[in-house]
């Protein structure tokens, strides 16, 4: 019996390291049927396969943690020939065990629990219950003992929920006595060798890991998030200003729409001349033309009759002939028009500027470059 309970004590350590970091599920989670059959033999005083017969047996269990579990367990050996020298019981089955058991989880116990069903895992169980044997009556009487058990269980996860299991065990009987003989405790002429294959359905989803949290991380969050509930409500105030602000420029808006337009009329006279005049020439000419001395004399007018402004003229040739001569021909349509404001009109030359500009690229038509621009400026 002290080699069984090692496997509680291990298991109460289990339970305290595996809390910290799963969720315990409801009382009904994590249970577990199974049905199993195998084969059953004395170990000792009769031959090992000759007194080999089926046993069958059902399986409830639940995991505690996901190392540690608790269950009950039966198994029944099925009357097939005689045993032991003796008649076979008239009954279906020889002998009968019920018992309850403890198991650890070997893969989760060293290797940690993984938060997910393993594909494979192996069990180490053991426990402690009720043996009875059926004897024919021409025999003597059918008699029970107290029996302890101990194996491993090999079990393979099809899925979440399914699993096959083998498991090999010892069934040893402790009352003393087998069929009038004396027994010692554990031994192998106490004991029976039991290999069983089943499958079992576990119900419910399992452990859930869960992440632990230290109380100064609480804490830290908490502040967090009442200090984003701050700024909502900051948020919110300046939202409800905006759309104040809003409402109050609508209907601003709303008044200027609906207002008559105040329309004023605004007349602007001006007599002062600003402009530009144009004096065109005949090719490789500087003479002024008859048909050119309106724009003259509309020159000569306006520096009368301002006596603060000047005229600037700018003399260009188009791009017919020699370069060097037309360059000097820009030059002499600029001293044209000057002289004429001189001599003609009267104009003195301090108010006159007169320049040769070369080759004249203003105009797309060729003709037209061949001019005096003559720009009028009033005194500043």
């Amino acid at each position: 019996m002290k080699r069984m309970l090692l496997i509680p004590a291990i298991a109460l350590g289990v339970m305290t390291a595996s809390a910290q970091a799963i969720e315990q599920p409801s009382f009904f989670n994590n249970f577990s049927v199974g049905v199993n059959g195998g084969v059953t033999t004395p170990t000792y005083g009769h031959a090992f396969f000759k007194s080999m017969r089926p046993t069958v047996g059902i399986t409830v269990d639940k995991m505690v943690t996901p190392s540690f579990g608790v269950g009950v367990e039966s198994l029944f050996g099925i009357n097939t020939s005689s045993f032991n020298n003796i008649a076979h019981s008239s009954t279906a089955f020889d002998d009968s065990y019920v018992g309850l058991f403890g198991k650890l989880d070997l893969f989760n116990l060293f290797g940690g629990y993984q938060c997910e069903v393993r594909p494979f895992t192996i069990e180490l169980k053991g426990g402690a219950g009720w043996g009875h044997y059926f004897i024919n009556k021409a025999n003597g009487h059918d008699f029970n003992y107290i029996g302890t058990k101990a194996g491993l269980n090999f079990r393979f996860n099809t899925s979440d929920h399914f699993s096959v299991n083998i498991e090999p065990s010892m069934l040893f009987n402790l009352s003393g006595r087998d069929f009038g003989q004396s027994l010692p405790g554990y031994a192998k002429r106490s004991a029976r060798f039991n290999i069983t294959a089943g499958v079992a359905y576990r119900f419910g989803d399992g452990f859930q890991c869960v992440r632990p949290y230290d109380q100064a991380e609480v804490d830290a969050l908490n502040a967090e998030i009442n200090a984003l509930r701050g700024a909502v409500a900051d948020a919110t105030v300046m939202t409800a200003a905006a759309e104040a602000n809003a409402a109050e420029l609508a209907a601003q808006l709303q008044a200027c729409q609906n207002r008559k337009p105040d329309v004023k009329v605004v007349k602007e006279v001006s007599n002062t001349l600003q402009s530009v005049r144009y004096v065109f020439f005949r090719i490789g000419s500087s003479t002024i033309t008859a048909d050119q001395q309106p724009n003259v004399e509309m020159i000569a007018a306006y520096l009368n009759n301002h006596p603060g402004s000047k005229v600037i003229i700018k003399g260009y040739a188009s791009k017919d002939g020699n370069y060097e001569f037309n360059v000097k021909l820009a030059q002499k349509r600029a001293d044209a028009v000057k002289d004429a404001l001189m001599k003609r009109y009267k104009i003195s030359a301090k108010r006159i500027v007169a320049e040769g500009q070369g080759i004249g690229e203003m105009f797309s038509e060729e003709s037209w470059n061949r001019v005096s621009i003559c720009t009028l400026e009033d005194a500043e």
